[in-house]
C-alpha cells in the first residue's frame, strides 16, 4: 500500500539506521584485513594533521557538525526545525564546521503528492525548491561550515519506505539514469565550487530490499558489483561538470561496512555511529518491532544477550581504520542516540565511539542539531537542561562534542 506525503512521518517515523545482519557482517569485518590497495579518498582534498604534527592518513579533514533535516522529508510542507543564520552562528562559535543536507529528491520535484509518482516525472524539479535548498547551502557557507549533500532519498532507493517509488535503483536502468540525472544536475550547479566547501554523499546508506515499498521487507548487504555500478555512474556525472568534486559514497548495509569494490574510484567514505543499536536506538518505533519490550541498555555491560564494551566498538572501527589507512578519505556521516537511551549511558557509549574516531582523525555529524537525536530539544526526560535562546541545550553531549 503506498503512503502519500502527508501520512509519511506518522508510519515511518524518522529514519531506520539499521540492520543487525549488516552490524552482525561490520563486526565480523573487524577481526581481518582489508586486503586491496587504494589511491586517495577523493581530488582537492588536503589531508588532516596528525596529532603532534606531520601528515595523516586520512584524505578528509576532521570536520565536526551536524544532520540538517530542512529538506528531509519528501513533503515540502514538513519544516522540521528549519534551520536559521542565528543557528549557524552558534555551531560556528561553539567550533563547528560542518553540515551534512540529507534531502529527499520528491522535496524539490513539482509534483503535488496526492497520488504516486510516475517514473517519467521523477525529474520534473521545481526552481523555487532548489533555490531555497541554494539558500541554506550559501548561509552554511557564510558561516564557515563545509556543506555535504546528500541523496537520502534518490529515485528508486530510501533506507525509509513510506514515499511509493516508481522503480528500484538497483535493478531498474531507468531508476540509475535518473539518480545520475539529479547529481549531474547538482553538480552543474556547484560545478565552480571548491572540494574545501562543498561535498557530494551519492546515497544514504545503501541496501538491497525485497520490496523497496516495504519498511520491515528483508534486506542485506548490495552485491560489491552493483553499488559499484551506481557509485560510477553517478560519479562520472558530477565529474563530467566538476572534475575536482569530493563525492563520499556510504558503507554498504546500512553504512556499516566498508566497500572495497569502490577503492579504485578516488572517493571518500562514509561510516555510522549507531553501533550497536540496543544503545543507540533503544524503544525506537521504526527500528524496532516490540519496542516496549527491549531490555535496559548499559555500557558497558550485558544487554539481553549481547556484551557490550569499548572492545566490540574496536572492532566493528577497525575496517574503517584500515580502509582509511590506505589512503581512502573515512568520515562519520551520521552518529548518535535517540532519546530513550538514559542519558548516563548514551554519554558513556558516545564518549567511546567520538573518542575512536578522533584518534583516528575521524570526525562525524550528529544525528541531527535541533530534535530528538539532537543537542538541542531532544525530548529526553531525565536531561538537566540549560536554556538556550528558547530551546533546551543538552550541555553535557555539547561538551563532549567540543571536547574531541
Amino acid at each position: 500500500m503506498s503512503m502519500r506525503r502527508r501520512t509519511f512521518l506518522k508510519q515511518t517515523g524518522m529514519i531506520t539506521l539499521g540492520l543487525s545482519l549488516a552490524e552482525k557482517a561490520a563486526l565480523a569485518a573487524g577481526t581481518g584485513a582489508l586486503v586491496a590497495s587504494a589511491p586517495a579518498g577523493g581530488p582537492g582534498v588536503q589531508p588532516a594533521s596528525a596529532p603532534g604534527g606531520g601528515t595523516y592518513a586520512n584524505k578528509l579533514p576532521k570536520w565536526k557538525g551536524f544532520n540538517l533535516l530542512d529538506f528531509f522529508s519528501p513533503d515540502p510542507s514538513d519544516s522540521r526545525n528549519p534551520t536559521t543564520e542565528e543557528h549557524f552562528k552558534w555551531m560556528r562559535d561553539w567550533g563547528f564546521d560542518f553540515v551534512r543536507i540529507p534531502i529527499a529528491y520528491p522535496h524539490y520535484l513539482a509534483f503535488d503528492g496526492d497520488r504516486d509518482i510516475t517514473a517519467g516525472e521523477v525529474n520534473n524539479v521545481s526552481t523555487a525548491m532548489i533555490e531555497k535548498i541554494q539558500g541554506l547551502v550559501a548561509m552554511a557557507h557564510k558561516y564557515g561550515m563545509h556543506v555535504c549533500l546528500n541523496l537520502h532519498r534518490a529515485p528508486g532507493y530510501c533506507i525509509n519506505a513510506g514515499w511509493h517509488e516508481p522503480f528500484n535503483l538497483w535493478k531498474d536502468q531507468a531508476a540509475q539514469d535518473a539518480f545520475c540525472w539529479h547529481w549531474n544536475m547538482w553538480a552543474k550547479l556547484y560545478k565552480s565550487a571548491s572540494p574545501q566547501k562543498i561535498s557530494f554523499d551519492l546515497l544514504n546508506e545503501p541496501a538491497m530490499r525485497e520490496d523497496m515499498n516495504d519498511q520491515h521487507a528483508n534486506s542485506w548487504p548490495l552485491p560489491g558489483d552493483v553499488y559499484r555500478k551506481v557509485v560510477k555512474a553517478a560519479s562520472d556525472a558530477i565529474r563530467k561538470e566538476n572534475p575536482h568534486a569530493l563525492i563520499i559514497a556510504d558503507g554498504n548495509g546500512v553504512g556499516n561496512l566498508v566497500v572495497p569494490e569502490l577503492i579504485d574510484l578516488g572517493i571518500a567514505q562514509s561510516c555510522r555511529g549507531y553501533f550497536p543499536h540496543a544503545i543507540s536506538h533503544y524503544k525506537a518505533p521504526w527500528a524496532n518491532k516490540d519496542p516496549e519490550h527491549l531490555p535496559t541498555p548499559v555500557w558497558p555491560g550485558k544487554v539481553g544477550n549481547q556484551d557490550l564494551n569499548r572492545g566490540m566498538l574496536e572492532n566493528y572501527y577497525k575496517p574503517w581504520i584500515e580502509l582509511m589507512q590506505k589512503g581512502v578519505g573515512v568520515h562519520c556521516g551520521e552518529a548518535g542516540c535517540w532519546k530513550k537511551t538514559p542519558h548516563p549511558v548514551f554519554i558513556a557509549w558516545f564518549t567511546d565511539v567520538v573518542d575512536i574516531l578522533s584518534s583516528h582523525q575521524i570526525g562525524l555529524a550528529l544525528w541531527n542539531f535541533i530534535g530528538d537525536f539532537g543537542i538541542l530539544d531532544p525530548g529526553r526526560e531525565d536531561v538537566a537542561y540549560e536554556d538556550w535562546h528558547g530551546h533546551k541545550l543538552d550541555r553535557k553531549l555539547l561538551e563532549l562534542l567540543k571536547k574531541y
